[in-house]
This record gives structure tokens, sequence and C-alpha cells, in this order.
């Protein structure tokens, strides 16, 4: 099929469900074939079958198309948690409207029950502090929706990545909303290197040379959303004493480095270890799977253990054979 992961991608998916062997052809080999067909560049359904079949037995430019598994799951689950994001916009205006009704306002850590306690001590003496009070249960009762939504899309992150067999979660401050913001990602076997992978994320320092003198600065490109998780991560470990990121942070803050590149350091360390954690679970989904279609391993790693350079400095270059710690 032919953008079997865009417009083709339902009837792809259809079809892998229902046991047959996809493969995604890319339109530039299409396009290729159709102009040294006889049909020259025209396009209908006759020539564009007949050139992704071309391509996909002759060519060798066709890639697998797997079936949705508990990545797209949490990837869905991932999206509905974004869009609950306007809990914050709901309190504040919440905490507007409680600026005008009690004497002092409300205390800026407030929770759905606490206003509710608040309202219920409130008796309005005019049309305005009426109406007030009855918009401010209606946030009031938006807030404890959203809430009960929120709780109810982190046990359906959890129950998801504990059905993937993930032990991402087994790294300290990975939960399952971590968890499912890096998984909801490309594979980690489509990235060769760590290297790679924190290029991606956004967590490889940038080279900065002038004259003799070289320095390395914060990556601002790269997946945000990946690149928070790794952040998330990084903070928790840091917060927790004795934790091996923690020592991490501290060595580095011995070495005289300040504290934003030290965090610098970990999450740039943290993006190798969470990359070969996916590339183990990856290896043992497969394994346990007997090599279903669509799952390959290949270019994950030139050699069973992934292995990475110094987390200090850019890595333009392939990890190197000494393994991370």
């Amino acid at each position: 099929m032919e953008n079997a992961r865009g417009l083709g991608r339902h009837l792809a998916q259809w079809l892998v469900a229902r046991g047959e062997a996809v493969v995604d052809v890319p339109s530039t080999a299409t396009a290729r074939v159709r102009e040294l067909s006889r049909g020259g560049r025209r396009k209908d359904d006759t020539l564009d079958a007949a050139a992704a079949a071309s391509v996909a037995a002759l060519h060798g430019d066709a890639a697998p198309v797997a079936a949705e598994d508990a990545t797209t799951v949490l990837a869905m689950l991932d999206e509905r948690r974004l869009n609950l994001t306007q809990r914050t916009r709901t309190v504040n205006q919440l905490h507007a409207l409680l600026r005008e009704l009690p004497p002092g306002g409300a205390p800026p850590n407030l929770t759905a029950s606490q206003a509710a306690a608040i309202l219920a001590r409130i008796r309005p003496a005019s049309a305005a502090e009426r109406t007030r009070k009855d918009l401010a249960r209606d946030l009031v009762a938006d807030v404890r929706l959203i809430d009960d939504r929120l709780k109810d899309n982190k046990q359906r992150m959890q129950d998801a990545v504990a059905e993937s067999s993930s032990t991402l979660t087994d790294i300290v401050g990975v939960g399952p909303v971590v968890a499912a913001a890096a998984r909801t990602h490309r594979p980690a076997s489509r990235f060769p290197t760590s290297t790679a992978f924190a290029v991606y994320a956004g967590v490889a320092p940038i080279e900065i040379a002038s004259a003799d003198k070289a320095r390395h600065r914060l990556s601002r490109q790269g997946d945000r959303k990946l690149n928070n998780a790794l952040h998330t991560i990084a903070l928790t470990q840091v917060r927790m004493h004795g934790s091996r990121g923690r020592v991490y942070y501290d060595c580095k803050i011995a070495e005289d480095k300040t504290h934003n590149e030290a965090m610098r350091c970990l999450k740039r360390r943290l993006a190798d270890h969470v990359w070969r954690t996916m590339i183990s679970d990856e290896r043992a989904h497969a394994a346990g799977s007997g090599g279903h279609s669509g799952t390959t391993l290949q270019s994950s790693a030139a050699s069973p253990t992934p292995s990475a350079d110094s987390s200090d400095k850019s890595l333009p270059e392939p990890a190197s054979s000494d393994p991370t710690t």
C-alpha cells in the first residue's frame, strides 16, 4: 500500500487486524515507477496499484506495517490527558470569582472541596454576588469532573503500560503518565543509537566553537513532549536523596558545574538509559511474539548490548563500544 501510515492507515490496519501482511511503499518510489512506465506520469487506480506492487516486489523500499498495539492506546490516552489540561484555566476562573466573594479572597492552593466549603459560608447580599456564587458553584463542579476524568485517564494509562509489559516504570521517577509520554513516540529501534534518540528528544547539547574555545549549549530543538518527560524524571531523581540520578547530579555540581549544566548532563544520561530500556522491551516483545510481522530490531544497535558515549559533550559520532554504567 502507498501511504499506509497516512490516508491509507485505516485500510492498512483493517487488513493487518484480519491477518493480512501489509507493507508500506513510499510515494516517491511509486512516482519513479509511474514515470518509467508506459503510462507516463498519469495517475489512476490501475497504475497506482501496479506501481505499489512493483516497488514492494522488486525495489525493496517497502516497510512492514505493524498492528496497532499498546503504543497506539497510550498515544490516544496521552492526547486525551493533554485536552484535559483545561483544569488550570478553570481553577484560575474560580479563583477570580472567589476573590470577589469572601473577605480576603481564597488561598492559592485550592481544591474543589475547599472551594465548596468556602462557598457554603457565603451569604450573598446582591444580585452580582448571587451570580458570582452560582458561577463559582458551576466551576467547582467542572473541576471535580475534570479531576475524576484525570484520575480515570491515569488508571487507564497504568493498565495499558502494564499490559504492554514495559519496564520503564522500574526507572525512578517514571510513572504511568511519563511512561505513556515516552512510549507514544516512534519505536526506540528506529533510532540507530542512543545519541540519535537524545537528538530527537532535544537533550543532546550543541557544540559552539569560536577560535580555540569550544562550549556547549542546550538544544532548543527536538520533541518537546519527550524532552519534558525526561525533565520530569531528572527532577524527581534529583529530589530523592540517595538515588543514582542525585548521586550523578552531585558529582557534576562538585565539578563546578551550575545547576542547569548538571541537569543537562543528567537528562542526557537518562536519555541513554530510557533508550536502552525501550530497546530491551522491544526485543523481549519480539522474542515473545515469535517474530511478529512488522517487528524488527536490526537497526537498533550494532551489538547485543547498546552503548553510549559521554553525557557531557555533543556526540556527532556513533556511540563507542564502552557500555555506560
